[in-house]
């Protein structure tokens, strides 16, 4: 058998329970196969993911798992001969898994940090268990969920030898509108985050205590029992991918709450903004730099900083201009912001490090 064009260590493809890496590995990576490549994922197998596993099978890539890292010498083959080799951010024993790709691998090694304001807080206080500052320069590509003036201080300051933005993105197959009637005047996807839940709380719950003829919808794993929802909030736990498009075209608007490190860092946009947007459901979202290069304000997308923006949201907003915005934030998406675009970005980023890699 061939080498693999690509093999990628993440923290899981099998399972989208609890976690956005899995959506953004499987759209990305069957866009990237779709030009032709082959595709190796090595996945660490934990009980959690194990128990919750929504994918075993992809159409579009090998997957493979290993329990250890004693387990991850049986790839070691594949790792040295791959085109190139991507290790994920939140990989299990991560700077581990990063030092054994640099050992071992002879094609280009790129970093992909879906978490790059977490991992830059967690490195500042030299607590970051997937990564660490001296393993950064051994990578060719250091590649963000985050743009922006971040990745030149992951250059200047961690000695990073490209770090290029590689946003995360939407499969426009799986996400589109639906001929359904919305149920919900404003929902939430994700799951619960501590440092999170004020801006849920401030621009969801508190509007929700405040419209009690208005209806609420959050979908999410892992949130508190302490939590005081409102009557007219409906709770559920987990929402599979396949049925995420339903979820957005259930909800009139949806809400798209950032982390507190992502909102310092800026031009951190969630997977959630893209899905809703591909799915033409109009989003409400705090505000962060960065935002603005990604959607326009007020005829895209509708920027809330307190209850009452919320509100005049949901009240003042007509219908023919609610799916106006709708409209406008979905071409924005599929223009830019899919799969398909971000494959193209990898595509180009490898082929540019392996120029650079290679002798005069």
């Amino acid at each position: 058998m061939s080498a693999y064009d690509l093999v990628v260590l993440g923290l899981s493809l099998s399972s989208s329970w609890g976690n956005g890496h899995a959506t953004t590995y499987r759209g990305l990576l069957k866009a990237y196969a779709a030009k032709g490549f082959r595709i190796l994922f090595l996945e660490r197998d934990q009980p959690w993911y194990a128990e919750n596993r929504d994918l075993l099978a992809p159409d579009y890539c090998s997957l493979a798992f290993y329990r250890d890292l004693d387990g991850l010498e049986n790839y070691r083959n594949e790792i040295a001969k791959a085109g190139a080799v991507m290790v994920g951010s939140y990989t299990p024993d991560g700077a581990a898994v990063c030092a054994f790709v640099q050992t071992h691998a002879r094609g280009v090694t790129a970093f992909y940090d879906i978490d790059t304001p977490v991992t830059l807080a967690a490195l500042d206080r030299d607590e970051c268990a997937y990564l660490s500052p001296k393993l950064i320069p051994g990578f060719d590509l250091y590649l963000s969920f985050t743009g922006g003036p971040i990745l030149s201080h992951f250059e200047r300051a961690f000695g990073a030898k490209a770090a290029r933005t590689l946003y995360c993105a939407v499969d426009p197959e799986l996400y589109r509108p639906l001929q359904t009637q919305p149920q919900f005047d404003l929902g939430y996807i994700g799951t619960y985050a501590e440092d999170r839940q004020s801006v849920i709380e401030r621009l969801l719950i508190e509007p929700a205590r405040r419209a009690p003829d208005l209806r609420f919808i959050v979908a999410g794993p892992q949130y508190p029992e302490t939590i005081d929802w409102p009557a007219n909030v409906l709770r559920i736990d987990h929402v599979a991918p396949r049925d995420h498009s339903a979820f957005y075209n259930s909800c009139r608007f949806t809400l798209n709450a950032t982390r507190r490190d992502m909102v310092r860092a800026g031009y951190s946009p969630s997977v959630r903004l893209f899905e809703a947007a591909a799915c033409g459901a109009p989003i409400i979202s705090d505000a962060w730099d960065g935002l603005e290069s990604l959607f326009a304000f007020g005829t895209e997308i509708t920027v809330a900083r307190d209850v009452a923006d919320v509100l005049r949201a949901l009240r003042e907003i007509s219908e023919p201009e609610r799916k106006k915005i709708a409209k406008r934030a979905r071409e924005k998406v599929l223009g830019a912001h899919t799969a398909a675009h971000r494959a193209d970005q990898l595509a180009g980023y490898i082929a540019q490090a392996a120029r650079a890699a290679a002798p005069a």
